[in-house]
């Protein structure tokens, strides 16, 4: 089995030392910054906007896999790819056109992902999991760190995998919400591909040994 990808929520840094945080990211073994956007809308919390996202994109050497947890995201996808977005990410529950989102975001050279929340089923992307490139399953409700993780993603991960296996896709499984050393394992085994951790990463004694850790399981 391949490495995972670690993708640390910069959601979780100190944003007084953005810059010191973005360059320990650097000098670590995480491969993506996942960014988390929200508008208070879509989700019940307000995190951080395009001007953020090109100063982390500025001093980033890692590239930038941004989670659009935002209503009507179609209409600021060209401006987050502008900003430093290498990996697009929108929600199944946020867009009545997915497919002509997607390839609105593929179109802009980006890669497309799509987010599922908890109560949302794996069986809503079947008939369009050719077209994704990577599939965010959510394993807490969205809109805060430090949730509880929520055990039903385990299956809901192996069920996608088979998915996935069957349908010939390419799609990447990424796990959003909760991730640690405990879970991560099981996580791997179930099928995922890239591991977000936020809190686990950020609140630790030592974030970079924390993402060594996480990128040997």
């Amino acid at each position: 089995m391949q490495q995972p990808i670690i993708a640390p929520s910069i959601l979780a840094a100190d944003f007084a030392n953005l810059q010191r945080e973005v360059t320990m990211l650097n000098e670590s073994a995480a491969d993506w910054v996942h960014v988390d956007i929200m508008d208070g809308m879509f989700v019940p919390n307000i995190s951080m906007g395009l001007p953020v996202v090109e100063a982390i994109n500025r001093h980033s050497t890692k590239p930038l896999d941004v989670h659009l947890m935002i209503i009507q995201p179609e209409r600021y996808l060209e401006a987050f790819r502008n900003a430093g977005a290498s990996v697009i990410t929108v929600h199944e529950e946020a867009c009545p056109h997915l497919h002509r989102t997607l390839q609105q975001i593929k179109s802009l050279g980006c890669k497309a992902g799509v987010a599922l929340n908890p109560h949302t089923p794996v069986q809503s992307l079947e008939d369009i999991i050719h077209d994704i490139d990577l599939v965010c399953v959510m394993a807490v409700n969205p809109g805060f760190g430090g949730q509880k993780f929520i055990e039903h993603t385990y299956r809901k991960v192996a069920r996608l995998k088979e998915m996935i296996l069957s349908s010939g896709s390419n799609a990447l499984i990424e796990i959003d919400g909760g991730v640690n050393l405990t879970n991560a394992p099981a996580l791997r085994s179930a099928g995922a591909d890239v591991l977000v951790a936020g809190n686990f990463v950020f609140s630790s004694a030592n974030p970079i040994d924390i993402i060594r850790q996480l990128k040997e399981i």
